[in-house]
């Protein structure tokens, strides 16, 4: 299991920016950065700050993913035929946590990790406890059913910050979903603007 190293309103503050969508998020009642000097103005970020920013937000967003993993799924979108940056968006939202997360099963993409290594999730009806299992096409996931009475599964169903996306076809009286596409870009209900050009051509230089 991946180890949370920063607190997910920490990346908030870091970034200035509410990357989830979240009520409860710090920049929306303070939008600069944390510690001491968060007020401080800002100077212009370099072509590297915007392309490392880009990366920073994009793995944090995903449960804050270790280098070695992301970089990992970068490889694979970049062996894909096809535009990497859009590889990129549907490997990551194929993993089983950010689908999980998207179905509306857990209010965020941290408790989809936990959720998924505590054995509540089956995929085509065989219990998967990795995060970051690879879902396919078609593939049906399943809240298991001693966990469908979670206080955590049933407030999550209820939240009215985020809808599932088209790509996601969800059952909520038999908790179940279904991945319908592997989505581009476009399809992804982010709260803030993701750039995976930017972070293409971060690796591209480094």
């Amino acid at each position: 299991m991946t180890k949370r190293t920063a607190a997910k309103y920490k990346l908030d503050r870091r970034m200035g920016e509410n990357i989830w969508g979240r009520p409860k998020s710090p920049v929306n009642r303070r939008e600069y950065g944390p510690g001491q000097h968060g007020q401080r103005r800002k100077g212009k970020l370099s072509d590297f700050g915007l392309q490392l920013r880009a990366k920073q937000k994009l793995k944090g967003y995903y449960g804050d993913l270790t280098e070695k993993q992301f970089r990992r799924i970068y490889a694979e979108a970049e062996r894909i035929k096809g535009d990497t940056g859009e590889n990129l968006i549907g490997l990551l939202e194929r993993r089983l946590d950010a689908l999980v997360y998207r179905a509306k099963f857990v209010p965020t993409i941290f408790a989809a990790r936990q959720f998924v290594n505590h054995g509540h999730v089956l995929v085509n009806g065989k219990r998967v406890n990795i995060p970051s299992y690879r879902v396919n096409e078609g593939d049906v996931i399943e809240v298991r059913e001693r966990s469908r009475q979670l206080t955590s599964v049933l407030e999550a169903v209820g939240l009215p910050e985020r809808d599932v996306p088209d790509y996601v076809q969800a059952d909520h009286s038999k908790m179940s979903a279904t991945l319908v596409r592997t989505p581009g870009l476009g399809d992804v209900p982010y709260a803030v603007m993701m750039e995976p050009n930017l972070v293409v051509e971060y690796y591209a230089k480094n």
